[in-house]
């Protein structure tokens, strides 16, 4: 069993509504992604357009991170998602340095306020005791949300089903399918970490 995810970018039409997702899943604070969507302007005009990427943690088989990390906090999971354990994170950012996708957030405070003077809502006041300042956090696929049997934030909010997510060990799930059968292909597979993120381009 090792999770894993497929994005069709010639789907996505980025909107952020699985950026939008993610932060209200995971309850983090003002300036932190877990993931987010580069827009990218190419061709010239009058035949110019936007090119969207989604972005985050790729759930790497061998990932940098873990292997840089000086305390271990960083571990990997049996089901293959790369955890951060932040009670042993001591906030260095090496991992943040060694990802070679960007996925490493570092919070400076938590419990930032989003508008200055006007409080935490009730919502805010659960979820900012998820979050410890001076650590570094990520994308974890929404684990508890799998521990209940359902699909990750993003996933189920996609307005135009651009992620495909499942076991990738499993030949005959949807995700490997789309993995063999479409040619999906991971980000920058020269870092050797064997990411568990495809995408369909």
């Amino acid at each position: 069993m090792r999770y894993g995810m497929v994005i069709n970018l010639k789907r996505c039409i980025g909107c952020d509504a699985c950026t939008v997702a993610c932060k209200q899943q995971n309850g983090t604070g003002p300036g932190i992604f877990w993931r987010k969507v580069v827009k990218t302007e190419v061709g010239t005009y009058p035949s110019a357009r936007y090119s969207f990427l989604p972005l985050l943690c790729n759930q790497c088989s061998d990932p940098a991170c873990a292997n840089v990390c000086p305390v271990g906090a960083t571990e990997k999971q049996p089901n293959g998602i790369v955890t951060v354990n932040a009670d042993k994170c001591i906030g260095c950012r090496y991992c943040m340095v060694a990802c070679p996708y960007e996925a490493r957030q570092f919070v400076n405070d938590a419990g930032v306020e989003y508008f200055p003077g006007k409080g935490l809502t009730p919502y805010e006041k659960l979820m900012v005791t998820k979050h410890q300042a001076g650590t570094v956090e990520k994308c974890n696929f929404c684990q508890p949300r799998l521990e209940q049997g359902l699909q990750p934030a993003c996933v189920i909010t996609c307005p135009v089903a651009a992620m495909t997510f499942g076991d990738i060990d499993d030949p005959n799930s949807e995700v490997s399918k789309l993995i063999a059968e479409r040619g999906a292909k991971p980000l920058k597979p020269e870092a050797g970490t064997d990411p568990a993120v495809f995408y369909i381009s």
